[in-house]
């Protein structure tokens, strides 16, 4: 299955960039590109590509506007955020706005590749760069006001939600959990319908916000 990918940046040599990178990899695909914010939301709408490589900086909305329409419109389509901005408030936007990765852009060219077909897969993906900071932040301790949140959850899914927190993947909670991976999918999805989250990053994120999961906690 060839996965369909498109590219929004307000400069030109970096979607061509981009996208020679891209196509030069036998299952991915790009079938479109956007110079705004705007134009990405129509191009994500109107031909729901699977991955959405999204700069944050961006004439109009920007970026992070793109990815909080797309993710709310479109579900099925990961925004991979791919920017020169290694600024906190950015990352915790992005993710708050729904984006399935974060990555700089001096990342090395198969990092990329790989990032795009990790997040299609439906997992997450953070820049190395970025993560020890996303975990110090939430060192500084948990929301108070957000816990009422987990008491939506069954103790089987709160427990699933620790494993999603802690990076497991579904095969993984499963065997920890003695569970099927179908049965783990189920509860993820009933998680995140819970919390009103749209993806496992936001659910993570949800899990140390409320302090269901500690950093550096076993």
């Amino acid at each position: 299955m060839t996965i369909r990918v498109t590219i929004a940046d307000d400069q030109a040599v970096v979607r061509a960039g981009i996208a020679a990178i891209i196509d030069a990899e036998p299952d991915l695909c790009v079938v479109g590109q956007a110079a705004d914010g705007e134009a990405a939301v129509e191009l994500a709408l109107s031909l729901r590509p699977d991955v959405v490589l999204m700069d944050i900086r961006m004439p109009g909305a920007g970026g992070l506007a793109a990815t909080a329409t797309i993710t709310a419109h479109n579900p099925a389509t990961r925004v991979l955020v791919l920017t020169t901005f290694d600024l906190d408030e950015y990352l915790f936007a992005a993710l708050r706005a729904g984006a399935a990765g974060f990555l700089l852009k001096d990342a090395e060219p198969e990092r990329v590749i790989d990032a795009v077909r990790v997040v299609e897969a439906g997992a997450a993906l953070l820049d190395p760069a970025v993560t020890r900071r996303l975990i110090d932040r939430f060192a500084e301790g948990p929301d108070l006001f957000d816990a009422v949140r987990l008491d939506r959850l069954t103790p089987r899914e709160t427990e699933v939600l620790r494993q999603v927190a802690r990076g497991l993947s579904n095969t993984e909670i499963a065997a920890a959990l003695g569970i099927s991976a179908p049965t783990v999918k189920d509860h993820v999805s009933a998680i995140l319908g819970k919390l009103g989250v749209r993806n496992r990053v936001q659910a993570t994120i949800a899990a140390y916000e409320t302090g269901l999961v500690r950093p550096g906690a076993p």
